[in-house]
């Protein structure tokens, strides 16, 4: 009896042990999951905002931080309002198709009378849209425009030629909506009546089908039109629809670069839409005013830059009197520039040797923007309040971390976001001013679970690259770390073009998995080098027309570095990258031979020719133009290099980085006789996940780690 007793008590020691360590199934249980405010959207009137919760959309006041009762009762994906906020659009039911784009069922309620209207008569629909005077709701359904009356509940078909894998109504193609951002590509005029959108005929884009498994006796076929560097891309054309006469008339941009129509944005003016276009060399963008009544098109401006211009992120916001802000590169970092309603320029609002990062609104009222800038270092980024007549500026948020803020609508609150490396994500109410109201959450519990476990704070440091630069970069050491004693070295790194990896704020991604990686002895490092944000353009676009030659060197000098310190095992150093991170441990595991012992590649690009046009165009040019920058920066063109450990893994229906670039680099391999590991996920995307796969697919790269490292 006493010997059993002993037994258990040695048992209960070595869980207690147990529990003291982060593993791959207390993350994958959700044992260390935060917590949130899901939805959280201010109220017309200032004094309240809403919340997505269990119950329903619920409303509290920004005064007492007090919940004051449901505006809908139920359960619901996502929500928005109407201008007026008499009705709420809800999302019941969903479908995902790409990354942005879902098909959905939605109702209307009307919060005045309490009836609901069920939008195109339950089918699902895309991209729904209420008018601004909230009596109508536009959609698209099978390529096509539509819209529906509130009232009468009349649906009215605005396009008959949508039509899939050929036309395109109001809606992004593939390319559009990964590289531009959204899937909406119309728009309502302030005054409800005409929509303003794009066509976009993409019958010529060659096509790409991918095998689904599945678990049929034979595979199926998915099929869609993917425009690759240098091919052909959908043919787009703006359109106006008048609902007064149900005509719909083309607009002229033949006088206006109108390769790439990215961005379809309402004014302050009720007659007016706003076009950002672009030809195909992404370099300058024009933004172009269209007269809804006439069908005039006026070009505003034209913005430059002799590198490239992010078209897909544009901050572009109308004020009152309908002048406007706009963001650019043009003085080397990002600012915010005023100009009239007539596109001519008024000043510059912010300056500095920083970046906006986000911009949040106007107060007419004090005359101040609201934005989020790296003012505080290229790691932090913080909250500030700007007068845009005298440039005052002052700082609203926390000074250290990622601060984010989602505004009430008269600007006496906000309800900040913050987190650092060390601290989870906390949510607080704080007044126009950013003095503390109350503390909505916090996540103390994650992270005393984390503590208990053994949670190992990252360090940030600067290395120095070839070039001069200091390179932002942070490093996890194992607990009980020996100076004296040499470790293991395995560097994470995504590098792509104005991307942060070493950022101040926590890290719901890969962090867990990197700390248990720590935890079983190797130290953990990742370095942000040329090419990458938040440093300034000249730092960020060195890589033009050579994608991937600078970004690797700068990982072999980092490895190098890490490689020289004392504490380090230079014998001993991997990569791990996901997607462009990917691509970039396939050149570190072959230009880098000599210095990176193993390397896990996932979804990686192995030739730039095989990716999409819009992204990798606006950073190469097309092959036609610049072959050397697509094969020269190939991994594939130094298969013959690779020397170490090398595990190589795709998902075969990844519609994003297609498996073809795995096959054709393994094949490059395979004909040079080298060694590697490949892993297939069956009919997962680019993401790899769904059901045990995660858990499954890091427990393999943990197992390749431990015995190639």
């Amino acid at each position: 009896m006493k010997r059993f007793i002993l037994t258990l008590t040695i048992a209960a020691a070595f869980q207690n042990l147990a529990a003291q360590e982060i593993t791959l199934d207390k993350i994958y249980s959700g044992y260390y999951r935060g917590k949130g405010i899901a939805g959280i959207t201010s109220m017309k009137n200032g004094e309240n905002y809403l919340v997505i919760e269990q119950g329903g959309i619920a409303k509290y006041s920004y005064k007492t931080s007090q919940k004051e009762g449901n505006i809908v009762d139920g359960q619901f994906e996502s929500y928005e309002f109407s201008d007026d906020e008499s009705k709420i659009l809800l999302l019941k039911e969903s479908e995902p198709i790409y990354r942005h784009s879902f098909l959905g069922k939605f109702e209307i309620k009307d919060l005045k009378s309490g009836k609901t209207v069920t939008l195109n008569e339950g089918k699902f629909v895309q991209e729904p849209r209420f008018s601004p005077d909230a009596t109508k709701v536009a959609f698209i359904a099978e390529n096509n425009l539509f819209y529906q009356d509130l009232n009468s509940g009349k649906i009215t078909q605005i396009t008959t030629d949508g039509k899939k894998n050929s036309i395109i109504n109001g809606l992004a193609d593939w390319v559009y909506e990964e590289e531009f951002g959204h899937a909406r590509q119309y728009e309502w005029t302030k005054n409800s009546d005409a929509i303003v959108f794009v066509k976009s005929d993409e019958s010529e884009v060659p096509e790409i089908y991918i095998p689904i498994y599945g678990k049929t006796l034979y595979p199926s076929e998915m099929r869609y039109k993917y425009p690759k560097a240098g091919e052909k891309n959908s043919k787009v054309s703006a359109q106006l629809y008048r609902l007064d006469n149900g005509k719909i008339t083309p607009l002229n941009l033949s006088s206006f670069k109108n390769y790439y129509i990215p961005n379809v944005i309402q004014t302050a003016k009720a007659d007016e839409i706003v076009l950002i276009t672009s030809e195909r060399i992404q370099n300058a963008s024009d933004v172009l005013k269209v007269n809804t009544k006439t069908g005039a098109v006026q070009k505003l401006f034209t913005e430059t830059d002799d590198k490239w211009i992010d078209t897909d992120s544009p901050t572009l916001e109308f004020l009152e009197d309908d002048s406007f802000l706009w963001g650019s590169e043009r003085d080397g970092n990002r600012h915010l520039y005023w100009y009239d309603k007539d596109g001519k320029l008024k000043k510059q609002v912010t300056k500095g040797n920083w970046e906006v990062t986000d911009y949040y609104g106007f107060n007419p009222k004090t005359k101040e923007i609201y934005v989020q800038t790296t003012e505080k270092g290229s790691i932090n980024k913080v909250v500030s309040k700007v007068n845009i007549e005298n440039g005052k500026s002052q700082l609203i948020s926390n000074a250290e971390g990622n601060n984010s803020a989602s505004f009430s609508k008269n600007y006496n609150y906000f309800i900040e976001t913050s987190s650092t490396a060390a601290k989870p994500y906390t949510f607080v109410l704080k007044d126009g001013n950013g003095k503390l109201v109350k503390e909505l959450q916090n996540n103390d519990a994650q992270l005393q679970k984390l503590k208990t476990d053994n949670f190992i704070e990252k360090e940030f440091i600067t290395i120095p690259n070839e070039a001069g630069d200091q390179m932002n970069a942070w490093i996890i050491k194992p607990k009980n770390f020996d100076k004296n004693k040499k470790y293991p070295l395995f560097m994470f790194q995504y590098s792509g073009p104005g991307s942060q990896q070493v950022a101040n704020s926590w890290d719901n991604g890969n962090a867990l998995w990197f700390e248990m990686l720590a935890q079983k002895g190797y130290i953990i490092a990742c370095v942000d080098g040329r090419g990458t944000g938040y440093k300034g353009a000249k730092f960020k676009k060195v890589t033009y027309m050579n994608l991937g030659k600078y970004e690797i060197e700068d990982q072999i000098a980092a490895a190098k570095w890490f490689g020289n310190q004392s504490y380090i095992d230079k014998s001993r150093i991997g990569m791990f990258g996901w997607s462009f991170g990917g691509y970039m441990t396939s050149l570190a595991m072959t230009k880098g031979a000599d210095v990176f012992k193993m390397g896990i590649a996932v979804a990686p690009v192995t030739n730039w020719r095989y990716y999409d046009s819009v992204y990798t165009e606006r950073f190469l040019r097309t092959p036609q133009e610049n072959p050397d920058g697509y094969d020269k920066n190939s991994p594939t063109e130094y298969a013959n290099l690779l020397k170490g450990k090398f595990l190589l893994i795709h998902g075969t229906a990844d519609d994003n980085v297609h498996f073809q670039n795995s096959m054709e680099f393994s094949e490059a391999l395979i004909q040079n006789k080298k060694q590697f590991d490949f892993m297939a996920y069956p009919d997962k995307n680019h993401g790899i996940y769904g059901g045990q796969t995660r858990p499954q697919l890091y427990q393999k790269m943990t197992d390749f780690i431990l015995e190639n490292l």
